[in-house]
């Protein structure tokens, strides 16, 4: 008898919950990073902000549901969580001081509709996505985010004076280094929750040097409860939506290729029937998004890296996340508790995260056939325009603001950099080499 892989394997409640926290804090300074820059831009009180926050959290893990969950409709059942879409900051940043909270929050809404509504059509261009292309947009969504790890690590604002200080370098490096050995010595369930250990460890060591402020706890009420247009009125406005959809029109082809990594390490095959099921998921976490007056929702890259890492394959752990955000959201003074790891430790968890993702890029490349020139030159140019653009994102500055929207993220450049290039390159070519192939078949009969 075969036993049963660590994959299918039904872990305890307690040991599920555990890794379900894991999920938790990976995500989640990335999480509350959008609103309060959305907010910061726009504004808000600090009693808007706490609000913005929580309904913002609560929203997380109904939008982790909704991917989790099979439905007739909607959830590619795959262990995904989702969070804000950092791509939509600047938009809805621009939008929202242009044309108010209203009309930002109708694009919102809009843009979910449309997603929801193109589902079907975007699942039937899966032939578009052989492991060239999702390999290579996996390689440049782990390795484009490292230099957001390496930020958070010097402490997380480029223009402090205290950015890069020696106590913030060796929290971040000792949160690293916990994580390391654990994955390298520990065994069973310790080696599974390495990056909850490692970051627990480093805020520890942290709060012995000072650096642990729990004030933002002591401020926090104890509920909140999410409520429909609280902030404003969704209206609509043309150009904002046009906007929104192209910014979902990214989000979708980065969810694609977070689909087909998190399919790879399962060892579920993704088709076309499960891409639609999930990118209705996501447009229906958008469209509540705007309703609930949050932001866009897509999956979070880094939480790849943790099923990797963990070995734990089952969505078990990520269903007892998607609850805990969502307590978290109702429980602010419980949640601004998950706010106190500094940023430091965070960074530290978040290298490793982010280079566990992009080495199974590289992996996914090792099915293609690089003898052929042609998937050489759609794998090297695809990443090296993302990770250039993940430098130098400034090179578009002088643009038109809607073409910057697309071209600023290296992402979604080097994502659709692979797309055309393997349309251009592999696809356009297959129909000559039917012909060669014909013509030698001919020349064969004739020989003979």
């Amino acid at each position: 008898m075969q036993s049963t892989p660590k994959s299918e394997s039904h872990l305890s409640n307690g040991k599920a919950a555990i890794l379900g926290f894991q999920h938790l804090l990976a995500m989640y300074a990335g999480d509350v990073i959008v609103p309060l820059m959305i907010g910061g831009a726009l504004h808000f009180s600090a009693a808007q902000m706490a609000a913005l926050i929580c309904a913002d959290i609560f929203m997380c893990g109904i939008a982790t549901l909704l991917q989790l969950k099979r439905t007739p409709l909607t959830g590619i059942a795959l262990p995904v969580v989702l969070g804000c879409a950092v791509q939509a900051v600047g938009p809805l940043k621009t939008i929202g001081a242009q044309y108010g909270l209203g009309v930002m929050y109708g694009s919102i809404i809009a843009a979910g509709i449309f997603v929801f509504l193109i589902s079907g059509w975007f699942a039937k261009l899966k032939s578009f996505f052989p492991p060239v292309v999702t390999g290579s947009l996996i390689t440049i969504i782990g390795f484009s985010l490292v230099p957001v790890g390496f930020q958070d690590l010097g402490g997380g604002d480029l223009a402090s004076k205290s950015f890069g200080a020696p106590s913030a370098l060796l929290v971040g490096f000792f949160t690293m280094v916990v994580i390391l050995l654990l994955n390298a010595y520990a065994k069973g369930f310790l080696k599974s929750i390495s990056i909850l250990v490692g970051i627990l460890a480093g805020t520890l060591l942290a709060e012995a040097m000072g650096m642990v402020s729990l004030k933002s706890v002591g401020q926090a009420s104890w509920l909140q409860l999410p409520q429909p247009f609280r902030f404003a009125t969704p209206k609509f406005e043309w150009s904002s939506i046009v906007t929104m959809i192209l910014v979902s029109l990214t989000t979708m082809i980065e969810s694609t290729g977070v689909f087909f990594a998190l399919g790879n390490i399962t060892g579920k095959e993704v088709n076309s029937d499960d891409l639609k099921r999930g990118y209705r998921a996501e447009g229906l976490a958008v469209i509540l998004g705007g309703i609930f007056n949050t932001f866009p929702y897509s999956t979070f890259s880094e939480n790849v890296g943790i099923v990797q890492l963990s070995g734990v394959k089952t969505r078990q752990p990520v269903y007892y996340s998607a609850v805990f955000l969502m307590l978290l959201g109702l429980l602010p003074k419980v949640g601004a508790l998950a706010t106190a790891v500094p940023t430091p430790v965070l960074g530290g968890a978040m290298i490793v995260l982010f280079g566990m993702v992009g080495v199974q890029g590289i992996r996914m490349l090792q099915d293609v056939d690089f003898q052929n020139n042609n998937n050489l030159l759609v794998a090297a140019i695809s990443i090296g325009l993302g990770m250039g653009v993940t430098v130098y994102p400034q090179v578009f500055q002088d643009l038109p603001t809607s073409v910057q929207i697309i071209l600023d993220n290296g992402v979604v450049i080097g994502s659709f950099s692979a797309l055309l290039l393997n349309i251009l390159l592999n696809r356009r070519a297959k129909p000559a080499v039917v012909e060669a192939q014909v013509q030698s078949q001919a020349v064969e009969s004739k020989s003979k």
